[in-house]
């Protein structure tokens, strides 16, 4: 009894591997890409200021994290709040020193 049973199995296993898979079925239309994610670029704001100049603000999550200053007569220079409290420092360059990634990974 256990022979027949398990020769009919076998044969069945290996019609169903000789069929294949199905693939699509005929008359789908392709699915349009989505717009683009929030996290794909910062939302930038450039504004005059009142010297003749230019600030270029910088946000994540609708807060201000970094301005750059960009004077008339001068060099560019950034301030950049560093632990989220509301005050900026100064920098003259972005690559100052040794600075860890500051990324959002969750939140919660």
């Amino acid at each position: 009894m256990r022979y027949p049973v398990l020769l009919l199995t076998l044969l069945l296993s290996g019609l169903a591997v000789a069929a294949g898979p199905s693939g699509q079925p005929p008359g789908l239309t392709p699915v349009p890409d989505g717009p683009p994610g929030p996290g794909d670029a910062p939302p930038v704001t450039i504004k005059p200021s009142s010297q003749g100049g230019r600030v270029i603000e910088y946000r994540a999550h609708g807060k201000l994290y970094m301005l750059k200053v960009i004077p008339k007569v001068g060099k560019p220079y950034y301030l950049i709040d560093e632990k989220g409290d509301g005050q900026f420092a100064r920098q003259d360059s972005l690559d100052s020193g040794l600075r860890p990634p500051m990324w959002v990974i969750k939140e919660w």
